[in-house]
């Protein structure tokens, strides 16, 4: 498995700007995603690393070694696309053994044996002799995994491979992937536009936007502290907040909130990760607040909310409402049965951006 490292990497089709400066560096044996909106450069970003996109400018390495030039047939990569790809007019199994028209198959197996032991790891034992209808959509997708896997890839790619399948069954096969990921330690990077499936499988993301790199970081650490506007409404929802700093004491900033209300001031902890100790009185900020922070039994930052829309979502119920002329999400256990509802937060709940 290999160590990969993108830096500077540009790439412009004529005028239009793909890739702005994209550096990141993924590790060896990670889960890597990238994660973002459509035409946000993910793909693009995919297809440089594979080798199938030159970058206009900048490197991309493997274990320290300059590929940037190195042809996709010699990088050793195996690539799972949106489309699964699978050749009608073959079956399972020779759909499978196509993954080695380029290489010999690992460890001195056969071909026959590398295929049986690519279908036993994909769950599929047993279908070889299938044809790619006969099976269904998740299964068809296994399969295109079980083909980019045929080499022993030392990277694997894959482009939003499950944007086709349904919610349970897009919920089941990130699992498998997971685990297979897990099983070979095989270093991957996997792409996506949806966020609670970013947050499910990785080690690590890149939330991207206009062709760069908006934040870095675990699931954990791009959820709990979001370090731009963007990140902080792209990466499951948020309340965004922007004031002027009234004052700074003990490492909580007093902020007033642009509002014609009177509970419009707000006790927000300074974290030092946002350059906080540079914050003064007088300063412009923004600041976010997860909706399952905002606690009607929270005793600091209490303001009201109107009620518009109730979801009941079966574990929690999601509500929104309004609070100075702008939208408040907010994440009960229950309903709260009342066209208003007084709720708060804890300073260190918020996060500045």
């Amino acid at each position: 498995m290999v160590r990969i490292e993108l830096e500077g990497v540009q790439k412009a089709f004529g005028e239009a700007v793909a890739l702005e400066c994209v550096s990141l560096t993924v590790e060896d044996g990670e889960f890597f995603t990238l994660v973002g909106p459509s035409g946000c450069g993910k793909t693009t970003t995919l297809r440089t690393i594979a080798g199938l996109s030159d970058p206009t400018a900048g490197t991309v390495r493997f274990d320290g070694e300059d590929v940037s030039d190195v042809p996709v047939e010699d990088r050793n990569v195996g690539v799972v696309f949106q489309s699964y790809a699978l050749f009608p007019h073959m079956t399972v199994a020779e759909n499978i053994r196509y993954g080695l028209r380029f290489s010999e198959p690992p460890r001195d197996l056969s071909a026959d044996e590398r295929v049986q032991e690519l279908l036993e790891l994909v769950d599929l034992a047993g279908m070889g002799d299938r044809d790619p209808d006969e099976l269904s959509g998740g299964q068809q997708q296994r399969v295109a995994l079980a083909r980019a896997l045929a080499p022993a890839p030392d990277v694997l790619l894959l482009d939003e491979p499950m944007s086709a399948l349904d919610a349970r069954l897009r919920e089941q096969l990130r699992r498998e992937i997971k685990r297979i990921q897990q099983e070979l330690g095989v270093t991957t990077v996997y792409v996506t536009h949806d966020q609670e499936e970013a947050l499910a499988v990785s080690d690590r993301l890149a939330v991207m936007a206009d062709g760069a790199v908006e934040q870095v970081g675990t699931p954990v650490e791009v959820y709990e502290g979001p370090a731009t506007e963007f990140v902080a409404s792209f990466v499951g929802e948020n309340n965004l907040f922007s004031g002027t700093v009234e004052s700074r004491e003990a490492g909580v900033l007093s902020v007033a909130v642009d509002a014609d209300d009177p509970t419009g001031t707000f006790r927000v902890a300074a974290d030092a990760d946002t350059d906080a100790d540079d914050i003064a009185a007088g300063e412009r900020v923004t600041f976010c607040v997860r909706p399952n922070h905002l606690d009607p039994d929270a005793n600091a930052n209490r303001f009201p909310v109107a009620v518009e829309t109730v979801e009941y979502l079966g574990g929690t119920t999601r509500l929104y409402g309004g609070w100075a002329d702008r939208e408040i999400v907010l994440r009960l256990p229950e309903p709260p049965g009342e066209e208003a509802v007084t709720v708060g937060f804890a300073p260190e709940d918020a996060t500045l951006l």
